[in-house]
């Protein structure tokens, strides 16, 4: 049997692709939009892709299911949940497909796949026990998806937290606890491969080790430790879950209805500055800065530009900021574009039309070019600002990191949640940005810049000032 897991860091997600040496097939398990990728590893491996699946209807990157579905790979989907949750460009469509239900079964070469129902992440969600069958009749491990991750189980407040389903939320905690209970009955030698590692928003205290085993998880998984009861189960994952991402909500949609066919991988072409600026004035386009210099692009920046550090987070601001029919305009070192393409497509960002340089925007500034500051200061002017009361203060961290600890007439709202809330900010005075370290006061304060508020961006440690006023 050939298995390999593939990683996308920046969303921490995992895909695997198995294949059966003997037949020469393989299938792809929960892939990325961006699919040449697998084909690529399938054929260096003597391989060719007939099938694909996924786990579920993800909320944090667009599926690669439709991708393959038009290169004629069959596609395999759950058929579980209620009829809120279906795939809806799969069902009655001409594409060669297999609706699954708990207790199927199917086959890649000598390699036996068997559905697991195991709702409550999602109320599609399905997991796979895996069986190598030219050499057992046993399953060797289980692909577990976003249902259970090496030290976590994956979050069921989803539906109602980023897809708007009111109420849902702890039902779907009632459901998962179910499931968990059905997982504690496997077998403890079954090896465990999760759909996400650590840094995914999936989950709120996944592990970085790739893999693990049912048994490990059943007797060390901190969820799963939890669950000694249903309510405090339900109590225990609901509480302190991140607000997600606004583009979860997107994913979710599209992945429901069928995401867009991308085809080509867009390559936007180099531009000038002034001709970026030009476009952002007269269409509906957005240019984001992904320079990692936080400091530098507040010192000097195109008039409402957007933040977005060429890093880990990289995906989740720009999902967060940016609509999807918007075109985009990038500045960013030229051997980062390509990467920055897929980090973007991955989310259903494709209108990349263009990109400059740092050096470009340098040398449009030593010209005379005209780029704009935002105020930088620090906590001991935070002080004498607010001593004013002519100003107004902005947490930016999550509400659980608030509740431990903040300014007592801070406003809190995560810099992920921003632009569906950013008219609950009072516009009456200027507005003083902060979170933890920086890092995502700087992409909420080019945010709202751009939205015209008068900003000063606070880059420096909340912790000491905040322990300076318990104290």
């Amino acid at each position: 049997m050939f298995f390999q897991q593939i990683f996308e860091p920046k969303l921490a997600q995992y895909a695997y692709l198995i294949g059966c040496q003997k037949s020469g097939e393989a299938i792809i398990v929960d892939p990325m939009r961006d699919v040449a990728r697998y084909q690529v590893i399938a054929k260096k491996n003597g391989l060719s892709i007939v099938g694909a699946t996924e786990t579920h209807i993800h909320a944090d990157y667009l599926s690669g299911l439709r991708e393959l579905a038009e290169q004629g790979v069959k596609v395999l989907a759950s058929d579980e949940g209620d009829a809120d949750w279906k795939y809806e460009w799969i069902i009655g469509s001409d594409y060669n497909h297999q609706l699954l239900k708990d207790g199927d079964e199917f086959a890649i070469g000598n390699i036996k796949f068997t559905v697991v129902y195991t709702p409550g992440h999602t109320p599609e969600h399905i997991s796979f026990l895996v069986t190598d069958g030219a050499a057992a009749n046993e399953p060797m491990g289980l692909l577990s998806g976003d249902f259970i991750f090496v030290g976590d189980v994956g979050r069921p407040d989803l539906l109602e937290t980023a897809a708007g389903q009111v109420g849902a939320m702890d039902g779907s905690a009632k459901t998962l606890y179910k499931s968990i209970e059905k997982f504690k009955t496997m077998p403890e030698y079954l090896q465990l491969w999760p759909g996400h590692g650590a840094g995914s928003a999936c989950g709120k205290a996944l592990g970085a080790v790739p893999e693990s085993t049912v048994g490990y998880e059943q007797r060390f998984n901190g969820s799963i430790r939890a669950a000694v009861s249903e309510k405090d189960f339900v109590d225990f994952i609901l509480e302190g879950q991140p607000e997600p991402p606004l583009y979860f909500a997107r994913m979710k949609r599209d992945n429901k209805s069928g995401p867009k066919v991308l085809g080509k991988i867009p390559v936007p072409e180099r531009k000038s500055v002034q001709s970026m600026i030009g476009a952002s004035r007269t269409s509906h386009a957005v240019i984001i800065d992904a320079r990692l210099d936080r400091v530098a692009f507040m010192n000097a920046h195109i008039q409402g530009s957007l933040y977005a550090p060429f890093n880990n987070t990289f995906n989740t601001i720009a999902g967060s900021y940016v609509e999807e029919d918007e075109d985009i305009y990038l500045i960013i070192n030229e051997e980062h574009v390509s990467d920055a393409v897929l980090d973007l497509i991955r989310i259903g960002l494709d209108n990349i039309k263009g990109y400059a340089t740092p050096d470009d925007l340098d040398e449009f500034g030593a010209s005379g070019g005209a780029l704009f500051s935002t105020e930088v200061i620090d906590f001991k002017k935070v002080d004498e600002l607010m001593a004013t009361q002519e100003y107004n203060l902005l947490d930016v961290r999550k509400k659980s990191e608030f509740d431990e600890g903040h300014y007592p007439e801070a406003i809190n709202i995560a810099h992920t949640r921003l632009a569906d809330r950013v008219d609950e900010i009072p516009i009456d005075k200027p507005v003083l940005v902060h979170c933890k370290s920086g890092a995502r006061a700087a992409v909420a304060s080019a945010m709202l810049a751009r939205e015209g508020l008068v900003v000063h961006y606070i880059n420096d440690a909340v912790d000491p000032w905040l322990a300076e006023k318990v104290d």
